[in-house]
């Protein structure tokens, strides 16, 4: 994590130091898994591809909280709550970079009015079958330690 940011982000207020709280960073890995195993029986239609995309970004979201939590930090808004994913190191880093594109998305969806496509539907969950587990494991593994 970039040092400089963490900084200017403590002093924003965007970010709060914090001890970590392992129930709470289980029940958020837990809640997306949850989430994700139940979007996965939703078929992929016109109707259903908002609902797909806005939980499957919550659930990214929740992962990121995690990981704020795992470094003592937390986060005060959901905007930054995805910047500690990128740091990751996973097998499929370059996707990491769609992160900031499907926050617009989601900010498009739920205050805007906007209707995900069907393709911006299927790239999130591509996104997740690629990463999120991966994610997961990584971050399981953070809590072992």
């Amino acid at each position: 994590m970039n040092k400089e940011f963490l900084s200017i982000w403590l002093k924003a207020g965007i970010l709060r130091k914090k001890q970590s709280d392992f129930e709470k960073i289980k029940s958020l890995i837990n809640s997306a898994e949850m989430n994700m195993a139940v979007v996965k029986c939703i078929s992929i239609t016109d109707e259903s591809a908002t609902l797909i995309f806005r939980e499957t970004y919550e659930s990214i979201r929740q992962l990121g909280e995690v990981k704020w939590g795992l470094l003592n930090y937390e986060p005060s808004n959901h905007e930054i709550s995805l910047e500690s994913l990128k740091d990751l190191d996973i097998k499929e880093k370059i996707k990491l970079n769609s992160l900031d594109r499907f926050k617009r998305i989601r900010h498009d969806i739920n205050y805007r009015g906007f209707r995900a496509s069907l393709g911006q539907a299927e790239e999130i969950l591509n996104f997740w079958n690629n990463c999120g587990e991966e994610i997961i494991k990584n971050l399981k593994k953070e809590i072992e330690k």
